[in-house]
């Protein structure tokens, strides 16, 4: 009786965890004024490594008012990845917050379209192993992409998952460059 219920939970948990993980192809409408922006999720744009990184990169980037898709961007991650910020809080001390990508998106969504954010990949270090993938990818932030001179660099540590159909990102910890913390050379080219 007890390997029948181990063999029963096992294959319910199987079909599950199977159910999460598969590719769909969205469309959703956001309202934008009186006009509907239509998004849909390109599931192409995770088949390689390359277009992944890129993917994160295109999705929260955009001039001021501009709608994001943040069904692409929801997309590009296993559930229950993290985004994972760092820095100094107000009084100086520093510190980590780990949030979800919708948790992301409520807490950043709105200041990214009301002020315009560009970030732009400038140097990319990639690690593979069997199939996960580690990315040192360094970046750059511009308010509109005729800006010429960035408001902020930093560095996106990316790991990521190939489970064989697809690359899925699993964590995006970063970093932002300071006068104390400048990005190193061999990070730039």
């Amino acid at each position: 009786m007890k390997k029948i219920f181990i063999l029963v939970l096992v294959s319910v948990l199987s079909l599950n965890l199977q159910a999460q993980d598969k590719p769909k192809k969205h469309n959703k409408g956001e309202q934008s004024g009186k006009e509907t922006v239509k998004f849909t999720v390109d599931s192409t744009s995770v088949l390689t490594l390359d277009s992944t990184i890129k993917t994160l990169y295109k999705v929260i980037s955009g001039e001021k008012d501009q709608k994001r898709n943040w069904e692409q961007f929801k997309f590009l991650f296993k559930p229950d990845a993290k985004l994972i910020p760092s820095g100094k809080d107000l009084d100086g001390n520093l510190k980590v917050v780990f949030m979800s990508p919708e948790d992301y998106i409520k807490s950043s969504g709105n200041w990214l379209v009301k002020n315009g954010f560009i970030e732009k990949e400038i140097h990319r270090k990639v690690d593979t192993f069997g199939n996960i993938a580690h990315v040192f990818s360094t970046y750059e932030c511009f308010r509109r992409t005729t800006d010429e001179t960035p408001f902020m660099r930093g560095i996106n540590s990316i790991q990521l998952l190939n489970d064989g159909e697809r690359w899925w990102i699993i964590n995006v910890y970063w970093s932002q460059e300071s006068k104390k913390h400048p990005i190193p050379e061999t990070y730039l080219h």
